[in-house]
């Protein structure tokens, strides 16, 4: 699996890692170089499917700003390699379809946020700002599309840690609270807000909570406490 970057970085001096896949030699051009003029740093490119998954490896973005029509290979299918290879990685969908198949098809794959082309530049990089620390960013009117799913996910029988299991591991009264308030889809932000603490805290108890539960991101996440009725909690 891929090494990522110290876990303890300081954003306000270390620049995103940043890579951006697209098609559109013009388009990929210029969010590449709007991202770099803005002090993220762009450490890969890439045109096609195959070579995103090559590149992505190789270049260990934090986050992969990406388009879904691709040659080679979809959109989706790079997500899911790419997420599979390193669970840390955030996947921002950026795509001219705002059709909600590809919107879900996006999320299952294991994007974490999904931006319409249509977004100014100030709308991407703050998507792309927010989607490096693991709040889930989409294009107005999508997010309730996407806890629909997650709802919908929860109904169907799936594999899942069994919290009430003898030696099961247990979470602390506050992250139980940090795990109820993303079910309801708040993002890190604004959870930091409503408990009155750091958002590098949300953060670490998401993280600590992932670890528990053996989970891999926030869908799955997002998923076993919907099970569990936090999100109505």
């Amino acid at each position: 699996m891929t090494q990522r970057q110290d876990p303890e970085r300081d954003p306000a001096r270390d620049p995103i890692r940043v890579m951006v896949v697209d098609d559109h030699p013009m388009w990929r051009d210029a969010v590449a170089r709007d991202l770099a003029e803005s002090g993220f740093e762009v450490v890969a490119t890439a045109g096609d499917g195959e070579q995103a998954v090559r590149r992505a490896k190789a270049a260990a973005p934090e986050v992969l700003v990406l388009d879904l029509n691709l040659p080679a290979k979809p959109g989706v299918q790079v997500c899911k390699e790419l997420v599979a290879h390193d669970p840390a990685l955030r996947v921002l969908v950026l795509s001219a379809s705002g059709e909600h198949a590809d919107v879900l098809e996006a999320v299952k794959s294991g994007a974490t946020g999904y931006l319409l082309k249509s977004a100014s530049t100030a709308e991407l990089l703050d998507a792309v700002r927010r989607t490096a620390v693991g709040d889930p960013v989409f294009t107005p009117g999508l997010a309730g599309l996407v806890l629909g799913e997650y709802r919908r996910l929860a109904s169907e029988p799936a594999p899942a840690p069994d919290a009430d299991a003898p030696g099961a591991p247990r979470l602390t009264d506050r992250e139980t609270e940090v795990l109820r308030l993303v079910a309801k889809g708040l993002s890190y932000k604004q959870i930091a807000e409503r408990l009155v603490i750091s958002h590098r805290t949300v953060q670490n108890h998401v993280q600590n909570t992932l670890g528990k539960l053996q989970l891999h991101n926030r869908v799955e996440l997002v998923r076993y406490a919907i099970e569990r009725g936090l999100d109505d909690a």
